[in-house]
């Protein structure tokens, strides 16, 4: 049982170290960028837990250790509490063991590495500290990181993959030695059985198993001659000398007295040894003679019963025929079946082959042939329930070697079986989840592809990333988040059919193995389902939450020719639906892994453009539908490279988000919007709302709202003038930070508007909260007007709940007459879109509305609409 606890221990640690350490590179790559404090603090708290584990695995490899010191240090990790002991009992007792050695070695490859990161982080505080920062400086650390995350990596793989392994090697050697212990007990009392069968035959059998079985030393003497007739092995191991070389001396010989004891009264005397020596014995004359034959008869059958009775194994003895003659107590305790009831049945009865089918006369054949067998069987209790044991059957034959009786022991071993089952299941499953781990799904995946070649068939993976898992588990816990994750665990699972695997792979990332695809639309239906179970609501806590996911597919043997290529193909894949279009599925194309070089590079330049100023922010106004009146602009961000021209959101912000600079982007967009806002004041501009689109990751940032208040009051905006627009899904996500962010901005005067509403899972809690002011429609149910049915009826729809709650709404993307008339007819208030104009520099929204009475031309201009804007 330690061992078992030890290899569950051991897989949750791998989880919590590799996870550890994977978020120091993180933190210190966002430090490094934006200087931010707390990605330092994040840093440095993880680097310490690192430091503990380091400390607990180089203590506990001492012969002689200090427990308790290593016990404080990982009782640190308050996800390890409970597992600390039996790590310890690991690390100080299995590091040799084979696979946790290397598991160590690897671990231990990595602490220079992790020691020169944080020299980095010292020397990044230092030079931000002394104001000696500088765009260089910034992208020589950055390559310092980088390539020291580099080294690190592969060690981690190896790590983690070894401590699987590991765990599979020590659940075969713990399960084998539990059965070979099994075993050795059954054929101990297997033995025993026989003996005790043996006595019942017959006098001198009998006797001799009393005689030689006693732990006292006897000698029988007669009485005549006082010759020694016989002698029990204790006795023989006394004197030194084998039972036959004793039988024949005399009694006077052996003992120093040369006379036999009152029966009666214990004698003290002195055994003769074979060396001379003389040893100190009590001596006691038998209360049964030769001639009380009867007796001690009566006396070997009470011996003989009470041995059998004591046995802790269940004992079966049938005739010739099978049928039950006797059973111990054992029997009745495991089966339920008093010895009336057994002898009713045969020994063959109530027994099963492992997989249920009936045993085969070939065993009986093979145990009146070898004699004996032994072998797993799955029996029925008296209750209908089973079990699995282990049972050793052998014959005993008469003189004339005839099968005279079947002895049969058995020892029920479910609980082994379960430890066996157990770690198996540890070895090869993620601890959370209950799913396949990441060594044992590219295993799978492997076995996979080897049949779909041999059969000339298709197989294909599925890649599956939560979209803002983050916000869920940094704005409640990582306990919440852990429950979160085993639900979306079950969900993947029940959609899944016969034969496929699902695994977690780490962190929020998912992924699924289709072992037989018949046609790619296969796939595409089971990611489009996984997508549906996943966007419905997650209850935790009583805690409503709701998410989404992007999900990569690649399939063999186009996409890949091993799993290592399926899999990290199925992950480009999901990045380019993250990139694109969340809440999407992507199958893979070869340009993906051009694509991902590419975002690995523009990672770099990313962290640069803040410092050099490459942002600018586009206007697209926003009119009023009745009068065409422009009443807002919504401010959108474009990234100007000084090579490639203009980047559009939608190549950046995925990345931004990775890189933990997302906030501080938001935070640029927050401050040059409300500076543009001045300057149209100044300008002599009528006053117009600007709508700003706000990250779930900054809205949900505790430093929120004093930033916004700093920048609205800073240049004496009104309030009222910005609109922030946040995605339903971020909103949802928040949980109870929405309800108080949601007041604060309230009282400071601010709206917000509902992005995007009606694409993903829609709660009419969250529209009732103070603030939500504005629905904005999304542009792929405004597309369909004014012919597509489904269109009208789910725009109706959304119009008329606005009505009843009060809400402004704004529908987006409209391109055409027909679509403006047709919303302005059903009562939607506001519209933006090509129909009216395309985002527009500053400069071009002065000229357009100080001049005029802020009404837009009649003539339309459609342009080729721009979908990443």
């Amino acid at each position: 049982m330690q061992i078992q606890l030890a290899l569950a221990a051991l897989l949750n640690g791998e989880s919590v170290w590799s996870k550890a350490q994977k978020q120091l590179v993180i933190n210190l790559q966002a430090y490094a960028v934006s200087g931010d404090q707390e990605n330092l603090v994040a840093f440095e708290r993880n680097y310490q837990l690192l430091q503990y584990d380091k400390f607990a695995r180089d203590e506990a490899a001492k012969t002689e250790y200090d427990y308790a010191a290593a016990e404080e240090a990982l009782r640190h990790d308050n996800a390890m509490r409970e597992a600390v002991p039996v790590i310890l009992f690991a690390l100080h007792n299995l590091s040799s063991a084979p696979y946790l050695r290397d598991a160590l070695a690897a671990w231990r490859s990595t602490d220079d590495a992790i020691a020169q990161l944080r020299e980095i982080a010292g020397e990044l505080r230092h030079t931000r500290a002394t104001r000696a920062w500088s765009d260089a400086e910034m992208v020589r650390q950055g390559a310092r990181i980088a390539a020291l995350n580099d080294y690190i990596q592969p060690r981690t793989n190896i790590f983690s993959n070894a401590i699987a392994d590991g765990a599979k090697w020590l659940g075969r050697l713990l399960f084998g030695v539990l059965f070979v212990a099994g075993g050795l007990a059954s054929l101990l009392w297997f033995s025993l059985a026989r003996r005790i069968l043996a006595s019942v035959r017959g006098t001198e059998e009998r006797y001799r198993l009393l005689f030689d079985s006693a732990a006292d030393a006897i000698v029988m003497v007669d009485e005549d001659s006082g010759a020694i007739v016989d002698a029990n092995r204790t006795a023989a191991s006394w004197v030194g000398k084998a039972a036959r070389e004793i039988i024949g001396q005399r009694y006077s010989d052996l003992f120093e007295s040369g006379t036999v004891g009152d029966a009666s009264t214990p004698a003290q005397d002195r055994l003769r040894a074979l060396d001379g020596s003389l040893r100190p014995v009590e001596t006691q004359s038998s209360l049964a003679k030769w001639g009380s034959e009867r007796v001690a008869m009566e006396q070997e059958r009470r011996i003989a019963a009470e041995a059998l009775a004591s046995i802790a194994e269940g004992v079966i003895i049938a005739d010739a025929e099978r049928r039950v003659v006797a059973v111990n107590v054992a029997h009745t305790l495991i089966t339920g079946y008093e010895a009336e009831t057994a002898r009713t049945l045969r020994l063959g009865d109530l027994r099963t082959l492992p997989d249920g089918r009936p045993l085969p006369e070939s065993i009986w054949q093979t145990i009146v042939r070898d004699g004996n067998w032994i072998g797993e069987v799955k029996t029925r209790r008296r209750d209908g329930s089973h079990y699995v044991e282990q049972l050793s059957v052998s014959v005993i034959r008469d003189d004339g070697g005839r099968v005279q009786h079947y002895v049969a022991v058995f020892t029920d071993i479910s609980a082994s079986k379960a430890s066996q089952q157990r770690l198996e299941h540890l070895a090869a499953h993620d601890p959370l989840t209950g799913l396949l781990n990441r060594a044992r799904f590219e295993e799978a995946c492997t076995d996979a592809i080897n049949a779909a070649e041999r059969d000339r068939a298709t197989t294909a993976v599925l890649f599956i990333d939560l979209d803002a898992f983050k916000i869920v588990n940094d704005s409640y816990s990582h306990a919440f988040g852990d429950r979160l994750l085993a639900e979306v665990a079950a969900r993947i699972t029940h959609q899944l059919s016969d034969g496929d695997v699902a695994s977690r792979i780490g962190g929020d990332e998912f992924t699924v193995l289709i072992r037989r695809l018949r046609a790619r639309e296969d796939a595409a239906a089971l990611a489009n389902r996984l997508l549906v179970v996943l966007s419905e609501p997650f209850v935790i806590n009583d805690h409503e939450i709701s998410l989404t996911a992007s999900i990569g597919v690649a399939g063999y043997p186009l996409d890949g020719k091993d799993a290592t290529a399926l899999i990290g193909n199925a992950d480009a894949a999901m990045y380019a639906a993250k990139t694109k279009q969340r809440n999407s599925i992507r199958f893979y194309t070869p340009i993906m892994h051009a694509d991902m070089h590419k975002r690995v590079h523009l990672a770099t330049e990313l962290r640069q453009a803040l410092a050099h100023d490459e942002f600018r922010l586009l206007y697209q106004p926003c009119v009023e539908l009745r009068t065409g009146r422009i009443v807002a602009v919504e401010a959108l961000l474009r990234w100007h490279h000084p090579e490639r021209g203009q980047i559009m959101p939608g190549d950046f912000i995925p990345v931004a988000e990775t890189l933990g600079l997302i906030r501080h982007i938001d935070q640029w967009v927050m401050q040059a919007a409300c500076k543009q806002l001045n300057a149209w004041d100044a300008a002599g501009v009528p006053s117009i709302r600007v709508a700003l689109n706000v990250s779930a990751s900054w809205f949900g940032h505790s430093a929120f709202v004093e930033c916004l208040t700093r920048s609205v009051l800073a240049l004496g905006l009104a309030p009222s003038r910005l609109l922030l627009e946040i995605t339903e899904g971020s909103v949802l996500a928040m949980g109870e930070d929405t309800n108080r962010i949601m007041h604060a901005l309230h009282a400071l005067g601010v709206s917000v508007a509902i992005d995007d509403f009606g694409t993903g899972y829609s709660s009419l809690a969250y529209l009732k909260l103070p603030a939500v002011a504005y629905l904005k429609i999304d542009r792929s149910f405004v597309s369909g007007l004014p012919n597509n049915p489904n269109d009208v009826a789910i725009i109706q729809a959304m119009l008329a709940m606005s009505k009843s709650l009060g809400l402004r709404t704004i529908a987006e993307g409209i391109e055409s007459e027909a679509q403006h008339e047709y919303l302005l007819r059903e009562g939607c208030v506001e519209g933006q879109g090509f129909l009216y104009a395309v985002p527009l520099e500053a400069s071009e929204i002065t000229r357009m509305l100080a001049p005029d009475p802020r009404r837009v031309k009649t003539k339309l201009q459609l342009v080729q609409p721009d979908r990443s804007a």
